[in-house]
């Protein structure tokens, strides 16, 4: 394989891309390495070689287990102004393991869809999951070809590696090289850089922000905004109490005085607004007036909004029964 392509072409990858094939193998690999949760009563612990043979069994299948990570593929779609490429998105595609190829007829059903929808998108290549292209993988490459005569190869390293700072992406390209007097296409990888809109980086800043949690709910995460807000003012709080105590301790004069700290304090104080005046008084019971006001009106369009929805069912429902001349009930 080449160190670099020497096409010339500029790749730009959008985060969406990565996002998509980051769940399609997040999905697959839940779906083939499903949680196991043990209810059944543990075996004895074994002693001398049976516990040895156990342990070494046990070893190995956690070992084969972390070892077998399922491969995905999919198409990656954008479009190609001159020598710039740009990866928009991309989809999920069916592979057979046996013949290593893709189901060509989902392949063009799931085209003819994409294109409905953006018809300016066309497919660029494909991508997958491992630490490095494969022999196999040239066999799909070549399949692609008959769409796009020059298809590039997005992969996604999942493998989890703390010392490393780039993302786990690479994307290859396909070129002509003579290898021992033999013409053969091979992979050499090429530069990109990360290309984002508006929107996705206002999802990517809020997919940054979410916690872990098992309910995931809004409530949830309310509830680790307030506990980072508490924590911030329990400090607050502490530094202050140590400040007041350092103060009364130099009032009472025990410590010396120091008329740099002193200044300070004095100009932190000033920084502080006055909220003891009558002005802040009247404005903050204004803005709490208002702020109940807001509330009470919401909560009275609330109930009146209930109210006509009910209004509305009963005249369907008494309508209806008129309609059948049978005997109506008055409410």
């Amino acid at each position: 394989m080449a160190e670099s392509s020497s096409s010339g072409l500029t790749f730009k990858l959008h985060p969406l891309v990565i996002v998509n094939i980051s769940d399609h193998y997040s999905r697959v690999k839940s779906q083939m390495h499903p949680p196991v949760t043990n209810t059944s009563t543990p075996p004895p612990p074994n002693n001398g070689a049976d516990g040895a043979v156990e342990a070494a069994s046990s070893s190995s299948f956690s070992d084969s287990a972390s070892a077998s990570c399922p491969r995905v593929f999919g198409c990656v779609i954008g479009v190609q102004r001159g020598r710039t490429v740009e990866i928009f998105n991309s989809f999920e595609l069916l592979y057979d393991p046996a013949t290593h190829s893709l189901d060509r007829a989902f392949l063009e059903k799931k085209q003819e869809l994409y294109k409905k929808v953006f018809p300016h998108f066309y497919i660029l290549g494909w991508y997958s999951t491992g630490t490095d292209a494969q022999e196999s993988d040239m066999n799909i490459h070549k399949a692609l070809m008959d769409i796009n005569e020059s298809p590039v190869y997005v992969i996604l390293n999942p493998m989890i590696n703390a010392a490393q700072k780039d993302l786990p992406i690479t994307i290859y390209e396909s070129e002509m090289h003579v290898i021992d007097g033999i013409p053969q296409l091979i992979f050499v990888s090429s530069s990109y850089t990360i290309e984002t809109v508006e929107a996705e980086r206002i999802s990517v800043d809020h997919v940054a922000h979410l916690k872990p949690s098992d309910g995931g709910s809004a409530a949830t995460q309310l509830a680790a905004h307030l506990t980072g807000i508490h924590s911030a003012i329990k400090m607050l709080n502490s530094r202050i109490r140590v400040l007041h105590h350092y103060l009364l301790a130099m009032q009472k004069g025990d410590i010396p005085c120091e008329n740099s700290l002193l200044r300070q304090v004095s100009s932190l104080l000033r920084r502080l607004p006055a909220i003891e005046s009558g002005k802040f008084q009247d404005d903050f019971l204004m803005e709490y007036n208002d702020t109940l006001l807001i509330t009470y009106l919401a909560v009275l369009t609330n109930c009146s909004s209930t109210t006509n929805e009910l209004v509305d069912k009963f005249n369907t429902a008494y309508d209806r029964h008129s309609r059948r001349g049978g005997r109506t009930a008055y409410f």
